[in-house]
């Protein structure tokens, strides 16, 4: 390998980056706009659920359990009903997404039988939200009943009796359960594998276009040396972006760093070498511009963000899919993000997932240096 002549390279893609000044701020403004419109439009938490109530006895006891409800933070109040048409009315219109019916009897059933049952109606067209309306709202109901049945012992001067299991539970690495805490390093993955592969998708289709391929091919240049030369410039451009995405995740959304940087820096350099290299191999494909753009968005974004495990989880996908999901190299390197970021870990942990990155980073340019002298020939 000739290093001045891959230098030369360099030098030569490096001037013609700082020229297109208009594709300079795209490629540096491009991420950070995308972390924050994913960022903050992409969450998985639910809370804030309007909630209709019908309170048929309208009695103190009623009006607590409602208070139960608002107060969590989980279910809001935007409307109290008086029928069930209305009630489902409201659930159809979007104006609720759960409907609460408590029955005329409810502090005489609470009181005398120990417990009591209040009908919930919930739109059941988004599942998973439904699932987790259900579980807030069986645990609230349940907390207030366990309070009100020991308050009714302590009235009663009887000694409180503990339950005969009582889960102490410890939440690691995210204590709040915020979704963003665990959207926010993924999307640093998608967002780097995406604008990695548009950066280098047209440096050879550009030279096609604009007529200096012959003087490449002219040249005794390998084609190791062209893909190599071509990718420092966007390695070193593509590190300044991963920089500041990283800057932004710990500085707007608050994403706790826990890990080495050092070593976080060394993992993404492995990820930043493929991605650069398959935007190169789009580039010796693709006949135009336009058609690598297109193909290294669809060959890169919608792999990683619906095979990466970013946001599905991977054991649910079936069997096909999931034998997929092992050649997305966003799905290693997501791991390696949330493994540094969140849980502190060491390359004894993440060893497998760099491992991955290394071997995609050698076919990807092992890819592009034959498709290159192929051209070059």
């Amino acid at each position: 390998m000739n290093f001045p002549r891959m230098l030369a390279v360099t030098r030569k893609e490096a001037f013609q980056i700082l020229r297109d000044r208009r594709s300079l701020y795209l490629a540096l403004g491009i991420p950070l706009v995308l972390l924050v419109l994913f960022g903050y439009a992409l969450s998985l938490d639910v809370d804030n659920i309007p909630m209709a109530v019908w309170d048929q006895e309208r009695s103190p006891k009623s009006r607590e359990l409602v208070d139960r409800l608002t107060s969590s933070g989980y279910f809001t109040m935007v409307m109290y009903t008086d029928s069930y048409k209305s009630m489902v009315d409201a659930i159809d219109q979007r104006d609720a997404y759960i409907g609460l019916v408590i029955p005329w009897n409810f502090t005489r059933t609470l009181t005398h039988k120990g417990g009591a049952t209040v009908q919930a109606f919930l739109d059941g067209s988004d599942a998973t939200r439904a699932g987790i309306a259900i579980g807030y709202l069986n645990v609230i109901t349940s907390i207030y009943r366990n309070d009100l049945l020991t308050e009714e012992l302590r009235r009663q001067a009887v000694q409180k009796v503990d339950p005969p299991i009582e889960p102490r539970i410890n939440l690691l690495y995210n204590p709040e359960l915020k979704s963003r805490i665990n959207i926010i390093p993924g999307l640093v993955a998608i967002i780097m594998m995406v604008i990695a592969a548009l950066l280098t998708s047209l440096t050879i289709v550009r030279e096609r276009e604009t007529g200096t391929m012959e003087q490449l091919i002219s040249t005794p240049i390998k084609p190791s040396e062209l893909v190599i030369g071509k990718l420092i410039p966007y390695f070193v451009l593509g590190y300044v972006d991963m920089l500041m995405v990283y800057l932004a995740g710990q500085w707007i959304f608050g994403v706790p760093f826990r890990g080495s940087t050092g070593l976080m820096f060394a993992l993404s350099g492995l990820f930043l070498v493929g991605s650069l290299a398959f935007g190169v191999w789009i580039s010796t494909v693709a006949q135009t511009q336009l058609a690598a753009t297109q193909f290294a968005l669809l060959g890169t974004f919608l792999p990683s963000f619906l095979l990466s495990g970013f946001v599905f989880p991977i054991s649910n996908m079936p069997l096909f899919e999931q034998l997929i999901t092992y050649v997305i190299p966003a799905k290693y390197f997501i791991v390696i993000l949330r493994g540094i970021y969140l849980k502190g870990v060491g390359i004894e942990v993440l060893a497998l997932q760099a491992l991955a990155l290394v071997i995609f980073g050698v076919i990807t340019t092992s890819l592009a240096a034959l498709k290159m002298g192929k051209k070059l020939r």
